[in-house]
């Protein structure tokens, strides 16, 4: 193949690229489904307000549809041979399927055959993030009463996470590899691995050091940053340590996470702060606190270690949120399926029939 035919078939990729993406509009459903956010958010306040703790493995899901084969819904798909994406090690750790199904079942009850199981999903993560933040003010059960239910949105309404309106219009993929997962940022990687990782999706520096701190929300098991305590060169000693990580935090990771082989204990990501979407991530990476390899990659570069340390600060949460908001968007517009591609899957789990 010749390098003209080369820049060619580039070329035309960018087009089609951005002839997806331009089909992606906030108004999507106006006629078909005027109601989908509100069918939405009714799940999402009722789940956050039973379970504030669910809000960042539904934002973690999403994350991990668009780097494997974009925001198609693709990582929801269920395979009899467990060869899906939700098979793969980096996925067996994502929970909330459940929940994602139940809310696409109240979508399909308004309106059948409309809403892709992608944009429930990308609707899911945002109001995920925005939801949080508020989850300390109510702790009201949900209820069936439609006046109590509007009461408990007003006080979720006061919620300090960041908000952006979401372009719809993605349909669903038909498939899911296990294989594919590679393409996923790993904990472990360091500052060239993730630009590189970023940069395939069309994702820059500063997308990349902003959706990082959606590590201030959730928590991790110790096997995904146990390396960093233990097995740091390959020795598998106590003493084979990452030195890059403050060693106050590193003996306080160490408590918890006895050795190498515990699979089982979860840690926050954000410690004191694990349930709420702050700038609290900032603060504790410049203190080379970051629980990941990845977050203290994040201090290897100039331009994000830069960010870290503006936002450290603590004054600027506006335009951090801002900042977040515009990185999300661009995210969800990753390698998606418009118009006559794809499907509107009935089940999220299965492909149409």
């Amino acid at each position: 193949m010749t390098s003209r035919t080369v820049l060619v078939a580039l070329l035309l990729a960018a087009v089609a690229a951005s002839c997806a993406t331009a089909q992606l509009q906030e108004k999507f459903y106006s006629e078909s489904c005027p109601n989908v956010e509100e069918v939405v958010r009714k799940e999402m306040v009722r789940a956050l307000s039973l379970a504030p703790s669910l809000a960042a493995p539904l934002l973690r899901m999403h994350f991990h549809d668009c780097f494997v084969r974009g925001c198609d819904g693709s990582v929801l798909l269920d395979s009899a041979n467990k060869t899906a994406e939700k098979d793969a090690l980096p996925n067996q750790t994502l929970r909330g399927f459940d929940f994602v199904e139940r809310v696409k079942a109240a979508v399909e009850k308004a309106c059948p055959d409309t809403v892709s199981c992608a944009d429930v999903l990308t609707l899911i993560a945002r109001d995920a993030v925005w939801l949080v933040s508020s989850t300390q003010l109510c702790k009201w059960q949900y209820v069936r009463d439609k006046a109590k239910f509007s009461m408990l949105l007003v006080f979720f309404s006061q919620s300090k996470g960041p908000f952006w309106e979401v372009p719809l219009g993605r349909r669903d993929g038909s498939v899911s590899i296990s294989n594919e997962t590679n393409a996923l940022p790993p904990p472990t990687a360091n500052i060239t691995v993730l630009t590189q990782l970023f940069a395939a999706k069309n994702l820059d520096i500063k997308d990349l050091v902003v959706l990082s701190a959606a590590h201030t929300i959730g928590t991790s098991h110790c096997f995904s940053f146990s390396d960093r305590l233990y097995n740091f060169t390959g020795q598998d000693n106590a003493s084979d340590i990452d030195p890059t990580l403050e060693p106050f935090y590193m003996a306080k990771l160490k408590s918890k996470c006895a050795s190498l082989d515990d699979n089982t204990t979860l840690v926050e990501m954000d410690p004191g702060s694990f349930k709420t979407f702050d700038l609290d991530y900032f603060k504790l990476v410049s203190k080379r606190r970051g629980l990941f390899h990845s977050d203290g990659a994040l201090l290897t570069n100039g331009f994000t270690r830069a960010y870290i340390q503006r936002h450290a600060t603590g004054a600027f949460k506006d335009e951090f949120f801002a900042d977040f908001a515009v990185s999300m968007v661009k995210m969800g517009k990753t390698d998606v399926l418009t118009g006559s591609q794809g499907e509107i899957r009935k089940k999220c789990t299965v492909v149409n029939h």
